[in-house]
């Protein structure tokens, strides 16, 4: 899990806008006429149509795609009953999930009442406005009346989460867990540690998928529930077992196949489990401290299939996989409910999508390479872009099949189209590479590490597991800003160059340098004073595999810390210069820009060369390059030194690369414009390609453009990712915010992974 500290969570919710969500404008409004029809008297129109034909709200209104995210915030995960106002920052996460894995808008809204009755009907009364409601903390057994209740007067989408969510995930697990250890759903015995909202439901759903409800033993916080106990509710009394000589959580569990935790943490022990069924399951669900940790369970016995509640292991139960594409599926058909075989469908598709192959980039994210269903793998990633359509179709479906639909799809092929393109691509593949960097986090060397944006970059890399930092720099400086800022860096290694206890390091690095660049009219004096510069001395950290890779720039011209790297590192093998890419994430998703940062102008080889270098940084990614050489010109439309060059660099590419998919020379917009692209110039190698990587013909149009397209057009440029020296040395761009920093030690650290 990642680590964070109150500092930075509090940073994250109130810096810029306070909060995590806003509203955003869908329709024109620049002049008086798109004013004069979005308010009055325009908008009277679509009025008048609502009143006359209510469903032509639908049509006119966001209603369709707009959800409430209600609570009462009586049973917070994690904190408990904090009230209404208190839960607000949760249920904007909540809205924020919706947004960015379903496409779907929210409004969160907080009751300040504990009163069934009062909560019912503001709910009831303000339900018009939405497509949808998504209850959520509402702490038992008052969301079982509420949910009921609510779903009784209305005609919308409506689902308590805590309740289901849970249910719908860890059923799926389940099912590909006695699958895959040989088992029947009818004949395991199965023990749910917790009697709240979420076991109450998990109960019910496994009973659903074929576990026999006389087979499952419940426990709450006074033991075994059974029809010997005169404490129970009408909830409870619904899973109250025969046995009433059974009464704790060890006696509960002797031979059970499955254990399912939704309780608190550490209550589990490896006795335990080793006295569970042959090929056992384990469900440590509750968060964020499991009733297991993983590594316990797994070490106490080997015939064993574990899940929890957390991402830093596998089979992570999480309720993302579930509730955005649930509603997504029911809101599109325009449900009039969300019911049990809804509900079934999308447990069901989701534990189909596990046997399915793992898409390249979800194994880049896990540092995998062969992610497959087998005893770690019962569940999706919760990145699997498929998850929107695979589970929302088999939601819509299931809706359609028992009535509930008010709305029919008849091509679904084309719907799930529509869902995959429903979502950017804006920060997947950022996502992506950060676990990929978690995965087999390296050493990095920073050499501002006296400026405060570096040690907070550094710290926040080193507690989410994405990088091992080395500090270089003035050590007294660095440690008044430690103390100044709180900073926590642990044992970080300082290293002050400056030092007299350094000095047989400076020495033994000058030596080397000296060696390398005797020839080149460097004394051995000079050698040893360049490595007092921190650039030269973390350069020389990196050639020796002292550090993994190097990160320097925030407070220095570009090119103060390469010409270090080219003097101590060099260039690859084959490789005749260094050039600059930068990573522009859009909600189209990522393009890449090159050169941005290096060569002024470079001839037609120098260019094909920059080309094949971006082409191999994209390809680390895992992400084909499909790459435009641009110009001001299509395919020799016009005559002129530019346009030559870059049609000559398209030459030399389509010769010696055949299998490089690459054209040019080629204006911008046709590059991007794949109708106009066919419509126009049929033959271009580029028609159907989906352009992600521009070659620009000068220093100047690269720099310019992607500075554009960063402040105009909304893209964050991560980058510069500087190609071509034969160890990673990246350079930040000046004054790079924190997260700027943090983005370029994830680049840092998979360039160096993919080196190793």
């Amino acid at each position: 899990m990642a680590k964070f500290r109150k500092e930075d969570a509090l940073d994250y919710h109130s810096q810029g806008r306070p909060g995590k969500i806003e509203v955003i404008p869908t329709k024109p409004y620049s002049t008086q006429r798109d004013l004069t029809l979005a308010y009055s008297p325009g908008v009277a129109e679509p009025c008048l149509e609502i009143e006359k034909n209510p469903e032509d709200a639908y049509k006119y209104t966001a209603k369709g795609n707009l959800v409430a995210v209600i609570s009462n915030g009586t049973a917070v995960l994690g904190l408990g009953d904090i009230g209404a106002l208190a839960s607000k920052p949760v249920m904007e996460g909540k809205g924020l999930l919706f947004k960015i894995f379903a496409d779907i808008d929210v409004f969160d809204i907080e009751v300040d009442t504990k009163n069934i009755d009062e909560f019912v009907n503001t709910v009831k009364n303000i339900a018009v406005t939405f497509g949808g409601i998504n209850l959520e903390d509402i702490k038992a057994p008052e969301c079982f009346e509420i949910e009921r209740r609510l779903k009784e007067v209305l005609n919308i989408p409506l689902m308590h989460d805590d309740q289901h969510g849970t249910a719908i995930i860890s059923a799926a697990g389940l099912l590909n867990a006695v699958e895959i250890s040989n088992k029947k759903m009818k004949d395991i015995k199965l023990v749910i540690n917790g009697a709240g909202a979420s076991a109450n439901s998990c109960a019910k759903m496994y009973i659903a998928v074929g576990v026999k409800k006389e087979n499952i033993i419940m426990l709450d916080s006074k033991g075994v529930i059974h029809k010997g106990r005169t404490d129970l509710d009408q909830y409870k009394s619904f899973f109250a077992s025969e046995n009433t000589k059974i009464n704790t959580l060890a006696e509960a569990i002797k031979g059970a196949d499955v254990f399912v935790g939704l309780s608190k943490g550490n209550i589990l022990n490896q006795d335990m489990v080793k006295s569970m069924a042959k090929n056992c399951i384990v469900f440590a669900l509750a968060n964020p401290t499991p009733e297991i940790s993983y590594d316990d369970a797994m070490a106490a016995r080997k015939d064993i299939i574990v899940a929890t509640g957390r991402s830093d292991h596998p089979n992570q139960v999480n309720n993302v996989l579930g509730f955005p594409f649930i509603f997504r599926g029911a809101m599109d058909v325009r449900a009039t409910t969300i019911n049990e075989e809804m509900k079934l469908a999308a447990s069901l598709a989701i534990a189909s999508l596990a046997k399915e192959p793992v898409p390249d980039y979800v194994n880049l994210a896990y540092g995998s390479k062969n992610l497959s269903f087998g005893a770690d793998y019962i569940i999706p990633k919760p990145i699997d872009s498929r998850l929107i359509s695979t589970v929302s179709s088999a939601v819509a479906k299931a809706a359609i099949d028992s009535g509930v639909a008010q709305k029919t799809i008849s091509d679904w092929e084309a719907y799930r189209a529509e869902l995959d393109n429903r979502l950017g691509k804006d920060n997947k593949l950022m996502r992506s590479l950060a676990n990929k960097a978690k995965s087999n986090p390296k050493r990095v060397v920073f050499t501002e590490a006296d400026n405060y944006k570096v040690l907070k970059a550094a710290q926040v890399a080193r507690d989410e597991g994405i990088a091992k930092p080395i500090l270089l720099g003035n050590k007294e400086k660095i440690d008044k800003l430690i103390e100044e800022y709180q900073l926590d860096l642990g044992d970080t290694p300082i290293i002050d160059p400056w030092l007299h206890s350094e000095e047989d390091k400076r020495i033994e690095f000058g030596d080397l340098l000296w060696r390398k660049r005797q020839r080149r009219g460097l004394t051995q004096y000079d050698a040893r004073k360049l490595m007092r510069d921190r650039n030269y001395f973390g350069a020389m950290m990196v050639e020796l595999g002292l550090a993994d890779a190097m990160i320097s720039g925030l407070t220095k011209k570009y090119g103060t810390p390469i010409k270090p790297a080219l003097e101590i590192i060099g260039v690859q093998p084959g490789v005749s210069r260094v050039a600059g890419l930068y990573m522009m994430v859009t909600k189209r998703g990522p393009y890449f820009f090159a050169d941005t940062t290096m060569n002024a102008n470079p001839t037609a080889q120098e260019l094909a060369d920059i080309a094949i270098l971006t082409a191999n940084t994209v390809k680390q990614f895992n992400i084909i390059p499909r790459i435009a050489l641009l110009s001001y010109t299509n395919f020799g439309s016009a005559e002129g030194e530019t346009p030559k060059k870059v049609s000559d660099a398209a030459s030399i590419l389509h010769k010696n690369y055949p299998g490089l998919i690459v054209d040019g020379d080629i204006q911008a917009n046709f590059a991007v414009n794949n109708n106009l692209l066919k419509e126009q110039f049929p033959f271009s190698h580029l028609v159907d390609k989906d352009v992600n990587t521009f070659i620009f013909p000068n220093l100047a149009s690269g720099n310019i453009a992607y500075k554009l397209l960063q402040e105009l057009g909304g893209a964050e440029a991560i980058g510069p990712v500087l190609m071509g020296l034969n160890k990673p040395v990246h350079v930040l761009q000046l004054g790079s915010s924190v997260r700027e920093i943090v983005n370029m030690i994830v680049i840092a650290v998979v360039d160096a992974q993919k080196r190793k």
